[in-house]
């Protein structure tokens, strides 16, 4: 792979991701370039080791990986979706300073892994062509941390915009990258 085909797979594989820290720095109240940099670093992680497992695992997984990676994505996007709706409706009572100021790590890994199955299977495709993985996986790792971090940043606009409702919105975002992801594998011809 030469580097601009390197790059276009760090940018394709790094949207997903972008669209998620939208959603989940609108969540947050007032999110700090620290805690945007430190999303960005959990989702970079588990973004660059996603392609080097689906490497490892090859061809005796690709099958699988293929046949149920938008489902595993869309059922954990879907399911964060609707648990923050539901803690943005809990939360209606109480003020808009009531939003929490950083996500847990679980809950920032979990979103993570979701974005990140389709990486999984461009890692098991990878496996059958020559190229230098360990490049490929940290140039993922590096245009999701990026991007991620500017999604933050960009949804602290956005949730100041929606106020109180922003955990509603940033829900609502994760269930349509979900139904996105699967709606496109659905759509696409074996």
């Amino acid at each position: 792979m030469n580097p601009l085909s390197v790059a276009a797979v760090a940018f394709a594989m790094s949207t997903d991701a972008f669209a998620a820290a939208i959603a989940k720095g609108a969540a947050l109240q007032r999110p700090t370039w620290r805690e945007a940099l430190r999303t960005g670093a959990i989702f970079g992680a588990i973004e660059a080791i996603t392609p080097l497992v689906g490497w490892l695992i090859g061809s005796v997984a690709a099958k699988y990986a293929s046949a149920w990676d938008h489902w595993i994505a869309f059922t954990l996007l879907a399911g964060l979706g609707a648990w923050m709706i539901w803690a943005g409706l809990r939360a209606g009572e109480s003020p808009v300073d009531a939003r929490p100021e950083r996500h847990s790590f679980w809950i920032l890994a979990l979103t993570g892994l979701a974005t990140s199955i389709d990486a999984l299977a461009v890692g098991v495709g990878l496996a059958f062509v020559e190229v230098e993985i360990g490049w490929v996986a940290a140039a993922i790792g590096l245009a999701t941390f990026v991007m991620v971090t500017v999604g933050v940043m960009l949804g602290r606009v956005l949730g100041a915009i929606a106020g109180k409702r922003a955990e509603i919105v940033g829900g609502l975002l994760l269930i349509g990258i979900g139904a996105a992801i699967l709606v496109e594998h659905l759509g696409a011809t074996p």
